[in-house]
């Protein structure tokens, strides 16, 4: 009894925290009279309240999708399941874009509304190689002929994604907005194979409703990071097999370079998926996949060199422009802490209120002790057992050591300043691999948190016009 009194304390401690830390990313720049340079701190946003009939299925969606996914992802066959995660998350995230009608999914690739996103850009390309050589030329704000704020900050790699869509003859927004969704929605099927492979079947089960359910939907329709995360997802996916599978070392290791390589073209801040990959390294128990991983990686990153993009040549560059705009109006001062709250709002409090028994699941988890032998490996934690969803010590500990990982990852880059503002949408990678966190947490809560997170991306979607 005295260990439930004291996790049900520190989870509420816990989640009182990011509540306040919320509270004071927005009105702490009211108080002050601070301009933080976004229209609704901390979020990159448009205080906008609306609702129309198109919020009646997506209530409803929600709704069916908190009663019936725990069921079906337990009783499912394992391949169904993987099914039901995809077309769940694709149903629930249009669902939630699509309160605002097309436009709601359509508004942030239209070329005459948003100029400064990668549809501008791409359309302008004539001839890809030429376009590689000249890149860099083309990052500084006084440069003729410029790249858009999105373009010159990113690596050519999420340009060729657009630049490919259009030589596909998908230019029409909407339709792009409908292939982002469903290449996106592609990353929970990555982290549950993810789940399974280092820890086991169950977990990857039960952590499916988390996903699906996280406030991170509202910002995984409408922005091309939704790709940078599924491409991340199963990066990090087969480098977890290349650990656990002997037999697919090679294949996935190599896979798992050439994704993850193609990642750091993507995003330049997805260098940082570094800590993620060696958390799967360590939680996997073998480095023998780090060579062939590295291997493949360092094939994309000749290519680009070949091509004629350098991308150590490019990232100085990329940080005058990034200082030469906005950048250097957004106190570092604020923003160093207000991201996290802004990250809050993806993950929810239900997310914070896991932290404690996440520090609990880690517990003995560095060092020699932690090998993880999926019989063998012996009790550390406080749990009591049955008490949730994530029964065996090494599930726990999986989960947790992910999550920290990323949690460890978020902490690098608002430190870094190159993250000040909009990372609702920027750490959309590693968000992804926290937001099951609420496993942890005793079984008998895990209903009303779970329709928490409903409610908190419903709230988002239809009082702020996010700026995606």
């Amino acid at each position: 009894m005295r260990d439930r009194l004291y996790s049900r304390r520190a989870a509420l401690i816990s989640a009182a925290a990011g509540a306040v830390l919320v509270a004071l990313a927005v009105y702490v720049p009211r108080w002050t009279g601070e301009d933080v340079k976004v229209n609704w701190p901390p979020l990159h946003a448009d205080w906008d309240p609306r609702i129309g009939l198109l919020t009646i299925p997506a209530v409803l969606i929600g709704i069916v999708l908190v009663l019936v996914l725990p069921r079906l992802a337990a009783t499912l066959s394992w391949r169904r399941t993987l099914v039901l995660a995809y077309v769940a998350t694709w149903a629930w995230t249009m669902a939630v874009a699509m309160t605002e009608g097309p436009d709601g999914l359509s508004r942030v690739f239209d070329v005459e509304e948003r100029p400064g996103e990668y549809v501008f850009d791409a359309q302008r390309v004539d001839a890809i190689l030429p376009m590689l050589r000249t890149f860099i030329e083309h990052i500084p704000m006084d440069s003729p002929d410029n790249w858009k704020t999105h373009v010159a900050g990113h690596p050519p790699g999420a340009l060729l994604f657009f630049v490919l869509l259009d030589r596909l003859g998908i230019t029409d927004p909407f339709w792009i907005g409908v292939v982002v969704v469903s290449v996106g929605s592609t990353a929970i099927v990555a982290v549950l194979v993810t789940l399974k492979v280092l820890a086991s079947e169950k977990l990857a089960r039960a952590a499916l409703p988390w996903i699906v359910l996280a406030p991170v939907a509202v910002y995984m329709g409408v922005n091309g990071d939704a790709v940078f995360t599924a491409v991340a997802a199963w990066g990090l996916c087969l480098l977890a097999i290349a650990t656990r599978v002997p037999r697919h070392r090679v294949a996935a290791g190599i896979g798992a370079g050439l994704l993850l390589g193609f990642c750091v073209y993507l995003s330049y801040g997805l260098v940082l998926l570094g800590i993620l990959a060696l958390a799967v390294l360590w939680i996997g128990r073998s480095w023998r996949a780090l060579p062939w991983a590295l291997g493949g990686a360092l094939v994309v990153a000749a290519a680009f060199t070949a091509a004629g993009f350098h991308w150590w040549e490019a990232y100085p560059v990329l940080r005058e422009r990034y200082y030469d705009g906005i950048a250097s109006e957004r106190a570092y001062s604020y923003w160093v802490w207000a991201d996290v709250a802004a990250w809050t709002f993806t993950v929810g409090l239900a997310v914070w209120a896991a932290f404690p028994r996440g520090v609990q699941a880690l517990r003995g988890a560095v060092g020699p002790r932690f090998l993880l032998a999926d019989s063998r490996m012996e009790e550390t934690s406080d749990v009591v057992p049955g008490d949730d969803a994530a029964e065996s010590p090494r599930d726990r500990t999986v989960l947790a050591a992910l999550a920290a990982a990323a949690l460890l990852t978020i902490l690098a880059a608002t430190l870094s300043g190159m993250s000040k503002a909009e990372v609702e949408r920027i750490w959309m990678p590693f968000t992804i691999w926290v937001v099951a966190l609420p496993l942890l947490l005793p079984r008998r809560w895990h209903p009303p948190l779970l329709a928490s997170q409903v409610v908190i991306a419903l709230l988002v979607q239809h009082l702020l016009l996010t700026r995606w």
